[in-house]
């Protein structure tokens, strides 16, 4: 317990000297032991987020066996260091290979948690967090690495499960009140799939309304169609650290909304901070290098990562800073897909290169989801 809280108190001089912006108080006030242990609890990542005992179907990635050393590559990346690739998605299952190199690998699948690569004759999993420097074999016609294309946005009509897989009766990750608004990646068999955190999760068709098409291209299906959406969900354990953190991200959506003409950038810290108590933002936890910390305007980390991977769907959208949150990134989203703010070394800005004005627009009911939509605006 102690290395735990002297770890806690580094992480926190460290925000202290590099995010001035997030931190307006000094160490060691309102916190709880039992707060500091869930703050540790929820930046926790397991081996696999990926629930071990389900009831119903879930949605079948693709495997090793579907491909071999003719099958063209999606991307090229290198990895952080030497790396095992593995025979199933698991680090417990038999090696297929151990790899050295420092040179580019082939990206043939990528999954929630795990990526399928080849090197020479060799093909395996591994971890997504293993590899970085991820780039397009084909820039023109694959889309950026971690790009999940929703198909539509939703409504929910009653209170809703998020199951762990599609079966009424299996355990939820997450419960959400009616008039909640998401996005759904897929729908199959009667269910609609949403990217949960490092896996999936599952919503019965019966509990959406109002199901509206995600465009699939720059041109707009109807004037309801939105040319982009993601969905990401955070945790509703009830501490009130994570409770200033649920009004966090509500404040920060409120701020982030806006239209932006073409040609116009947009600072993410400019127009959604400061994150200070004058404009509504609380206490809550932030993740700085692995590590979760107390600091005003946490969680508007998780709005400005649910954005960016909205603006990855975007060919028209330009991203002139992103960076993660460390070598882990942030459990919330899958690995690569985050984008850290609350300095100037830390902070989202892109540009809208389209010659027409889009409208970004951020949604939560407190419950759990976090949508961004992302509009093209008749002119």
């Amino acid at each position: 317990m102690l290395k735990r809280l002297l770890m806690l108190m580094m992480a926190l001089c460290l925000m202290l000297s590099t995010l001035p912006s997030l931190a307006e108080e000094p160490a060691g006030e309102s916190l709880s032991q039992e707060e500091l242990d869930e703050l540790l609890k929820l930046d926790e990542v397991e081996e696999d987020e990926a629930p071990a005992q389900v009831v119903g179907a879930v949605y079948q990635e693709k495997n090793r066996e579907d491909f071999d050393k003719n099958s063209p590559a999606l991307y090229t990346c290198r990895l952080t260091d030497a790396s095992s690739f593995f025979k199933e998605r698991s680090l417990e299952s038999e090696r297929v290979a151990y790899v050295r190199t420092s040179g580019p690998i082939d990206v043939l699948y990528v999954g929630s948690y795990w990526a399928i690569v080849r090197y020479g004759n060799d093909i395996g999993y591994i971890k997504r967090d293993r590899i970085h420097q991820v780039t397009p074999v084909d820039p023109v016609n694959t889309p950026p690495y971690g790009v999940q294309k929703s198909a539509y946005v939703a409504t929910t009509a009653a209170v809703c499960e998020v199951r762990k897989s599609m079966s009424d009766t299996d355990d939820s990750w997450v419960v959400l009140n009616p008039g909640t608004k998401l996005s759904i990646w897929k729908i199959q068999d009667g269910w609609a799939i949403v990217p949960y955190w490092r896996t999936y999760g599952y919503i019965n068709l019966n509990d959406l309304a109002d199901l509206i098409p995600v465009s699939p291209t720059d041109d707009p299906i109807s004037a309801d169609s939105p040319i982009a959406a993601y969905t990401s969900y955070y945790t509703m354990v009830q501490t009130d650290i994570n409770r200033s953190r649920i009004i966090n991200i509500r404040v920060a959506c409120d701020r982030l909304t806006r239209v932006m003409q073409p040609g116009e950038s947009l600072n993410f810290n400019t127009q959604v901070g400061p994150y200070r108590p004058q404009y509504g933002y609380q206490k809550a936890w932030v993740l700085i290098n692995g590590e979760s910390v107390p600091g005003y305007g946490g969680g508007t980390c998780q709005v400005s990562s649910t954005l960016y991977n909205a603006l990855l769907q975007l060919p028209g959208v330009e991203i002139l800073q992103r960076r993660p949150h460390g070598p882990a990134g942030a459990k919330y989203l899958p690995h690569g897909v985050d984008a850290a703010v609350g300095s100037d070394n830390l902070n989202l800005r892109f540009r809208n290169n389209y010659d027409f004005p889009i409208r970004v627009e951020g949604h939560t009911s407190d419950d759990g989801a976090l949508l961004m939509l992302v509009y093209k605006v008749e002119q």
